[in-house]
């Protein structure tokens, strides 16, 4: 049954979005297809992974690393991974850092792999999503851009004043999920504590810092994505 409703449920998101032309539907069924062979793939070595530090951190720069790759991809600079590495991993090591030293998180490979894969996750999609807009703004708007320069602008200064509010707007789904949790929405890592037996309280301490550290994460990767942007060092050449 869970096949079957899997299935339909790709069916359905495939049919809208090739009905409504908002993309190619294969996407979604790529998507799916996709998420099933990692999720399988995961699921038979992060039992051994598990069992060891350094495991542990070579998975995690796995993580990071796959993130860095999708998101050049989805900016559309796919040679410029580095730069776009640079802002995940700027929103991503203070955050891990701070959980990590604090002792607020435990140093187990248990604790260690689900904060990790949230915020390098958190942080590549804010990347993407600044980095694009950014990129787009300055397409659109680039008359602006020349005239910013002709009244005595640097051309950063003068691309930050075009780029700068619209990729802000790469923080809002952030925003909204920390504003409405517990109101709206119980985001998984409060679900997934409840279902393991945790108390609603830890549950619910667990959850805010995981908001908490993705806001902090993604404010810091939309920042030095724009930056970069800016700079010249993230642009479709």
């Amino acid at each position: 049954m869970l096949a079957v409703v899997l299935a339909v449920l790709v069916a359905l998101g495939t049919v809208i979005v090739w009905l409504g032309e908002l993309g190619k539907g294969r996407a979604v069924v790529l998507a799916a297809v996709r998420a099933v062979g990692q999720l399988a793939a995961v699921s038979l070595v992060i039992t051994g992974i598990l069992k060891s530090g350094w495991l542990t951190g070579l998975f995690v720069v796995l993580m990071f690393g796959v993130a860095a790759v999708t998101s050049a991809r989805r900016i559309g600079v796919p040679r410029q991974v580095p730069p776009v590495a640079v802002a995940i991993a700027a929103g991503v090591v203070p955050v891990l850092a701070v959980v990590l030293g604090a002792g607020v998180v435990p140093w187990r490979p248990i604790a260690v792999v689900p904060i990790g894969g949230i915020v390098i996750g958190g942080a590549m999609t804010a990347t993407s999503q600044a980095a694009r807009r950014a990129l787009d703004e300055l397409k659109i708007r680039y008359g602006e851009y020349e005239a910013a320069l002709a009244l005595g602008f640097l051309p950063r200064a003068a691309a930050l004043e075009i780029c700068r509010p619209s990729a802000g707007q790469a923080l809002i789904p952030a925003l909204d999920q920390t504003r409405t949790v517990g109101l709206v929405t119980l985001p998984g890592a409060y679900v997934g504590m409840l279902l393991g037996g945790a108390s609603p309280v830890a549950a619910g301490v667990t959850q805010l810092l995981v908001l908490v550290g993705l806001l902090a994460a993604e404010s810091i990767a939309v920042l030095v994505a724009v930056q970069l942007v800016a700079a010249g060092l993230i642009a479709k050449r």
